[in-house]
């Protein structure tokens, strides 16, 4: 049932419908199962368990995969629950293994019905039949072109390949044209349509291999991450550590990171380091062996290579790792070799047995407790986001401080947390500033200090994330109109950001552009030209630097940046973004002076200037010393 449902399961009650709904599946799943265990050994009073040669190497990865998390993982409980690769998915899959190892076959009917049934769902949905339908809200993700039950179109058609290389080779084989001929060819079909449908919709975004490479070579430079890698759920921050002023000429640069390496076996070496590596290698070894030497079917050879070719190729994938000890399970299934019944009684012991019991009850209890509570809170979680569209601050509001209650761990919760807390201080101060009552002030005051301390909690959870920090410079600059001393810390954060990221031209765009706001233009000039160094074909960074040299009456210098901008900007796409920069360059050449220019133009959508916020607040509210990143 569990392995039925994987490819399939999915709720519309989580923010993520899909991956996160499968995790909580197998987890529950695995939990129950575990209990199952307890009463057989409570009635029997006997452990009764079949070693395998592959036992040991697949306890071994998630073994190092756990030493990764505490020694090197900053957040370690919210790594946990990572969906690609976290513990909670590796200890699901393993019990999974070893239940499929027992000698718990997988019936022939539930591997006909997977390909059969993804197809089906493949070609119906690649003519998108829900796209004219008057759906509710709640059921609008069905319009999505690229909707399918595994969360993206590349795993969907690597999932289906699985089975296409599984029935192929077994039509091969076997010649069972009866049995093997209907899925293989809707799986080779539903394939192709989702691979087609994958292209056409531009979906394919990979990080680049070079700078996962890159990754991998670092961790190498420091003998803690060399051993244990930089931890679950880090890669993220090692990747805007190495990325080059290449990325920035690419056409993926505005993505600011990506939380996976490009290749399953580079991701593995960068975040578990060579332990993790080595215990992987010795894993893949040792299912070698056994295909080579012992009987196995030649569709469980083929589909274990095709798997080891996916994890080259592309990134760490829950749905590759759940086929990974799906086909483990089936190879020791199948192998005899080495394996070693061992039948020990526990009656003739009664103190090791009660314990054992106990202990056994506690984890699984603890388990299911703690997974009930993280799931609790990613409900709550949707409700907030659902809640916004409807305009419903105190639901927005309310939920999301739940989910924060229940899983404090989580940093998608905390950031956030931390925004909705700056809208609302944020909202109320835009009503009436200036003759604001004294318990509007005092709530303006309570959701600002919480926004910053959401912020800090972020940064306290994972230091080394430039974005963590970009996150606390916005909301410094966001409150620079209603909080004293707001300048200087936005300034602090974004240098912060600067450091652990420094070839991002976003970070210096927005911190001359907090120079900017303050009048500060000789700065402002400094960090708008060195944004024109990352990426010399951005045209809002020309814009912004011809405007700080126009401030600072560098005429010349202004003229030239800003027929730079003309040279970037596509006349035909964005006429409006041509017209505008044309106008001031014109304006520029008659040298009027920067409250005129700025009085008689209104940025466009692409090519803006940041704005001085008028203050709206008075007096100003005064931030404590210690929400300043700089005193920290």
């Amino acid at each position: 049932t569990i392995i039925f449902l994987f490819p399939f399961f999915f709720l519309p009650i989580t923010q993520e419908f899909f991956l996160t709904n499968k995790l909580y599946l197998l987890a529950f799943a695995a939990l129950i199962l575990l209990m199952v265990s307890l009463i057989e050994l409570l009635v029997t009073r006997k452990i009764v368990w079949t070693a395998k040669k592959l036992d040991l190497p697949v306890v071994g990865f998630v073994v190092a995969v756990a030493l990764a998390i505490l020694v090197s993982s900053t957040n370690k409980i919210g790594v946990l629950f990572n969906l690609n690769f976290g513990f909670i998915m590796f200890s699901a899959l393993t019990v999974l293994y070893f239940y499929l190892a027992q000698g718990k076959r997988i019936p022939t009917q539930i591997f006909y019905a997977i390909p059969v049934i993804m197809s089906v769902l493949a070609i119906v949905f690649f003519f998108q039949p829900a796209s004219n339908l008057n759906l509710p809200a709640y059921w609008q993700f069905l319009k999505n072109p690229a909707f399918n039950t595994l969360s993206d179109q590349l795993t969907y058609s690597l999932f289906l390949g699985f089975f296409v290389i599984f029935f192929g080779v077994n039509l091969y084989e076997k010649r069972d044209f009866k049995n093997d001929l209907l899925p293989f060819g809707l799986a080779v079909i539903g394939t192709g349509m989702t691979v087609f449908s994958l292209f056409k919709n531009g979906q394919l975004i990979l990080p680049p291999w070079n700078i996962s490479w890159y990754a991998a070579l670092e961790v190498l430079k420091n003998i803690q991450t060399a051993v244990f890698g930089v931890g679950v759920g880090g890669f993220s921050d090692i990747f805007t550590k190495v990325k080059d002023f290449a990325y920035n000429q690419s056409s993926d640069w505005q993505i600011l990171t990506f939380n996976a390496s490009r290749s399953t076996i580079l991701h593995i070496m960068t975040e578990t380091g060579l332990l993790g590596l080595a215990a992987f290698i010795f894993l893949l070894y040792t299912a070698y062996t056994i295909i080579i030497k012992e009987n196995i079917g030649l569709a469980t050879k083929a589909v274990f290579g095709y798997l080891l070719l996916a994890m080259l190729l592309f990134p760490p994938s829950f749905a590759i790792f759940f086929l990974l000890f799906l086909t483990l399970g089936m190879m020791s299934n199948e192998s005899d070799v080495g394996s070693k019944k061992i039948v020990n009684s526990l009656g003739e012991v009664p103190i090791f047995y009660i314990g054992m019991t106990l202990i056994f009850i506690a984890v699984v209890l603890g388990s299911g407790y703690l997974l009930g509570q993280a799931y609790a809170a990613e409900i709550f979680f949707k409700k907030s986001a659902d809640a916004i569209a409807t305009n419903n601050a105190n639901a927005v509001y309310s939920n999301m401080k739940e989910a924060r209650i229940l899983n404090p761990y989580d940093e998608r919760y905390i950031i956030n947390f931390s925004q909705t807390n700056l809208l609302l201080a944020n909202s109320i101060a835009q009503k009436d500033g200036k003759n604001i009552s004294a318990q509007d002030r005092q709530i303006i005051n309570q959701a600002v200090q919480a926004a910053i301390s959401e912020a800090k909690q972020l940064i306290v959870l994972d230091p080394n994330r430039a974005q963590y920090w970009q996150n606390l410079a916005i909301i410094y600059r966001n409150i620079l109109s209603i909080a004293q001393g707001a300048d200087v810390w936005a300034v602090s954060a974004y240098q912060r950001a600067m450091v652990l990221d420094p070839s991002n031209p976003a970070y210096t765009l927005n911190l001359g552009g907090t120079y900017y706001i303050l009048g500060k233009y000789d700065e402002a000039t400094r960090f708008f030209e060195q944004t024109v160094s990352l990426k010399p074909n951005w045209a809002n960074a020309y814009y912004n630097l011809a405007w700080g040299y126009f401030q600072n009456k560098e005429y010349d210098k202004a003229v030239s940046a800003m027929q730079s901008v003309l040279t970037l900007v596509d006349k035909k796409t964005s006429p409006s973004d041509w017209d505008k920069a044309n106008k001031d360059l014109s304006d520029f050449k008659k040298q009027l002076n920067a409250t005129q220019t700025q009085e008689t133009s209104t940025p466009s959508a692409n090519l803006s200037l940041p704005k001085k916020p008028e203050p709206v607040i008075s007096p100003k509210l005064t931030l404590p010393k210690e929400a300043s990143p700089a005193a920290k």
